[in-house]
C-alpha cells in the first residue's frame, strides 16, 4: 500500500504513515457504523506524490587532475610534433594556454581537457598521437579514453562543453571572431597559425556540437570551419547558431580550395596549413640530416627569428 508502481524510475514511495498524517479526518472514517448499526469500512487506494522535476546537476572533475596533468610533456608525442612545427616555447605556450595535459596512458597520450567559461572541468579526452607525422594512432586499434572511465568515477554522467571554451572567460575575447573546428588539435593548429581568432573544438562532427552547449557563444561573431566531408551538416548547424550568436557564418574556403582527392580525405584548416613546412620545420629536417647542427645549436644557444620580427 502507497508503493509507486513504477518506484524504480520515479523513485517516490508515499507510504501509508506519510499518507494518514497529510489527511487526519480521513483516519477517522477508515471504521465506523453506517446509520443501521453495521461496521463499515473504508477502501484507501495508494496515492502517490508526484516528485518535483528537476535539472540534473552538471558533474565536475576536480581541477587538481589538470594541474596534475600538466607535466611530462617530453614524452607527449603530441607535444613533441607540434615543437617540429612551432618551436619548443609556442608549443608549451599553446598546452598552458589550451590546458592541454599528459596522461600516463600510452606511453604519455595526451589529454584534451574541457573547462567551461566557469572554469569548471567537465571532461578529459585522452588520445594518442605519432610524435613524428602527429597523426591519431587508430592500430591495432584507436587509442580513445576519457579520464571518468580510467578513473572509474561511479555514476558519471559527462556533459561536454567546447575545447577551449574557458578562452571566453576572458571578456577581450567579445572583440575577437570565435573559430570552430572538430578536432582539438586543429583548433591548436589554428591558434599557431591565426592566433587572431578565438579557436575552439566540439571534439567531433557532433561532440559538443547542440543546443545547450552552444549557448556560450551567445553575443559572440562566430565562423565554423568544418572538415570537407562535413561541410554540408555544419551550414545546417549554422542556422541554429544564428539566434545564438551575434553571428553566424559556415566558411566555404576549403571547398573551394580542396582537390576531389582531398574531399574523399576530409581533410581539415590544419591539414592545408601544414601543407608547406614552417621555418621550425624545416630546421628539423636541416638537423635529421645532419645532427652536429643540433649540437651547434645547442653550443651557440642559437634560436629560430621569425623574419617578420626582424623588420
Amino acid at each position: 500500500m502507497g508503493k509507486c508502481d513504477h518506484i524504480n524510475s520515479c523513485g517516490y514511495h508515499y507510504t501509508p504513515r506519510e499518507y494518514f498524517h497529510d489527511n487526519p479526518a480521513v483516519k477517522d472514517t477508515l471504521t465506523g457504523q453506517d446509520g443501521y448499526g453495521n461496521v463499515t469500512s473504508t477502501v484507501i487506494k495508494s496515492v502517490v506524490k508526484s516528485s518535483p522535476k528537476s535539472q540534473p546537476q552538471i558533474p565536475y572533475l576536480p581541477y587538481a587532475w589538470v594541474e596534475l596533468s600538466m607535466q611530462r610533456f617530453d614524452i607527449n608525442p603530441l607535444y613533441r610534433y607540434l615543437t617540429i612545427v612551432a618551436g619548443k616555447e609556442k608549443t608549451e605556450r599553446l598546452f598552458n594556454l589550451y590546458k592541454v595535459g599528459t596522461s600516463k596512458m600510452w606511453h604519455g597520450a595526451t589529454v584534451f581537457w574541457q573547462i567551461d567559461v566557469n572554469g569548471n572541468v567537465r571532461a578529459g579526452k585522452i588520445m594518442g598521437y605519432d610524435a613524428t607525422t602527429g597523426h591519431r594512432i587508430k592500430q591495432p586499434f584507436s587509442q580513445v579514453s576519457w579520464v571518468h572511465s580510467v578513473r572509474k568515477i561511479p555514476g558519471f554522467h559527462m556533459r561536454q562543453c567546447l575545447f577551449g571554451e574557458h578562452l571566453l572567460a576572458d571578456t577581450s575575447s567579445l572583440a575577437r571572431t570565435v573559430g570552430i573546428v572538430e578536432s582539438e588539435k586543429t583548433a591548436l593548429i589554428a591558434a599557431l597559425f591565426i592566433p587572431d581568432l578565438v579557436w575552439l573544438a566540439t571534439g567531433g562532427m557532433h561532440g559538443s556540437f547542440n543546443s545547450e552547449a552552444m549557448q556560450v557563444l551567445r553575443g559572440h561573431d562566430v565562423v565554423l570551419f568544418p572538415d570537407l566531408k562535413a561541410t554540408g551538416e555544419w551550414r545546417c548547424k549554422a542556422k541554429m547558431l544564428q539566434s545564438i550568436c551575434k553571428s553566424a557564418t559556415c566558411s566555404d574556403l576549403l571547398e573551394k580550395m580542396a582537390t576531389d582527392e582531398q574531399r574523399s580525405r576530409g581533410l581539415d584548416i590544419a591539414d592545408f596549413l601544414l601543407m608547406e613546412d614552417t621555418p621550425q620545420m624545416i630546421l628539423q629536417k636541416m638537423i635529421e640530416l645532419n645532427p652536429a647542427l643540433q649540437t651547434f645549436i645547442n653550443t651557440f644557444e642559437l634560436e629560430l627569428v621569425d623574419a617578420g620580427k626582424m623588420e
